[in-house]
């Protein structure tokens, strides 16, 4: 037994789940890499070929590694746990008129649940990934929080703002004080020029050609005779046309609306009851509140009882906004910019930062 641990690493089969592997193993550490199976191409209907972190070939290229470096390597199967939760709420929040963030989701909900599991069968004491994002611990209060990469570019810490305490005191993020070009040049200098040059993935992975209309509708077969012949409105009411189905659009979309206004047009509200989309323009998506719920505090425990001022971040590359936050109850939050905001989006998260430090985060609910 290796004198700094047992470590379980998720192994995507990508340059930085890999790289997370050699660099622990490297370190000293006893490692074991896993991979999880969360989603199957095949049911995705799309038209892309497979390529993403749950393909054959991305599969191959983590045991490979493991091989090579001599650990143990392991896969699992977490499709039904995955379809359950992450899937089936994407369709879900889609349905009720609002736009969701499946990533964070599935890392915070379904992969650290999957990870810490398999790492007590396995007698694991740390799980490690390949985001880029450091932890923090406060010796005075004793609490975790997720804290800003190094690489501001790849920065992650917005995704992982639902961590638990227990998940974070027992996670490992090996690249967090590492930037994307350090982390590709450790690859080739260990012998792996392939890899090095690996492309990424930025796609939904259950959505591989980026048609989240078509997902949706392969999912819900009834789903277009449900929502057609919906209205396109006014922010005074009147109407403007008619659309395709109110699933089909999302906060601040101006392209693809399928009908011509002599000016650009956005999408600023989304009525699931009257299957009404509400247009204006680009001044009309300015926000200056909302209010946020599910909320996950990590550096404290509560809030002050007159909130705090913290950088509030509506989507991931959001540079945030200073902002007052008051907690109403456990888990829920009411925030009022200092700056006026655009394009706040009801499912989306909302994630408060106290310099690079999480302070924690949530589900926007309301805006106004």
């Amino acid at each position: 037994m290796s004198k700094l641990g047992r470590v379980l690493v998720a192994m995507s089969g990508g340059i930085d789940s890999t790289v997370t592997a050699m660099m622990l193993h490297e370190q000293g550490y006893e490692v074991v890499g896993i991979t999880m199976k969360t989603w199957d191409y095949a049911n995705s209907g799309g038209s892309k070929k497979e390529t993403g972190c749950c393909s054959l070939d991305s599969i191959n290229d983590a045991r490979a590694v493991a091989v090579q470096m001599g650990f143990p390597h392991f896969i699992i199967d977490i499709r039904d746990e995955f379809g359950d939760h992450v899937i089936d709420n994407f369709v879900d929040e889609y349905m009720a008129g609002r736009t969701p963030n499946p990533c964070v989701l599935c890392n915070t909900h379904i992969k650290w649940s999957a990870l810490l599991k398999r790492a007590d069968a396995m007698d694991c004491e740390f799980i490690a990934t390949g985001h880029y994002a450091q932890l923090n611990h406060a010796a005075e209060t004793g609490r975790w929080n997720v804290r800003k990469s190094a690489d501001d570019h790849k920065d992650q810490s917005y995704v992982l703002w639902g961590l638990s305490q227990e998940c974070m005191a027992r996670s490992r993020f090996p690249l967090g004080h590492m930037t994307k070009p350090e982390v590709r040049q450790l690859a080739y200098d260990w012998g792996y020029e392939e890899l090095s040059k690996k492309a990424e993935s930025f796609e939904i992975c259950f959505v591989p050609d980026n048609d989240y209309r078509g997902f949706l509708k392969r999912r819900v077969p009834e789903l277009e005779a449900q929502v057609a012949g919906g209205s396109f409105v006014s922010t005074t009411g009147e109407v403007m046309g008619k659309h395709e189905g109110y699933p089909f659009y999302t906060i601040g979309q101006r392209k693809g609306l399928g009908i011509a206004f002599g000016e650009p047009m956005y999408v600023t509200e989304i009525n699931a009851a009257t299957n009404q989309v509400t247009l204006g323009r680009v001044d009309d998506l300015i926000r200056n509140g909302m209010s946020v719920g599910g909320m996950t505090l990590q550096k404290y425990a509560t809030l002050p009882e007159n909130g705090l001022e913290l950088i509030t971040k509506v989507r991931y590359k959001d540079k945030g906004t200073l902002s007052l936050v008051e907690q109403l109850s456990p888990d829920l939050a009411s925030i009022e910019f200092y700056a006026n905001v655009r394009g706040v989006a009801p499912g989306q998260s909302a994630v408060f930062y106290e310099g690079d430090d999480v302070v924690g985060g949530g589900l926007i609910h309301t805006s106004r």
